[in-house]
């Protein structure tokens, strides 16, 4: 069984405030979490793919293929 990550864990190691990653869930854009009892626990393997939708295919490229603004 892989382990499970805090939502802080997953805050620090994407550089951005816990409000921000509770934001991204509640919007359908965040990785996507276990609840257990009252905390949040992120799949590690979860996290990576998530991040994974976000990188860009060649550099200066969105992952769809569009230019950046």
């Amino acid at each position: 069984m892989e382990p499970l990550l805090s939502i802080d864990t997953v805050a620090a190691y994407l550089g951005v405030p816990v409000a921000t990653i509770d934001d991204w869930r509640v919007d359908g854009k965040g990785p996507r979490a276990v609840r257990i009892g009252r905390h949040l626990k992120f799949l590690r393997s979860d996290v990576w793919d998530w991040v994974a939708t976000g990188r860009e295919t060649v550099p200066g490229l969105l992952p769809d293929g569009m230019a950046r603004p």
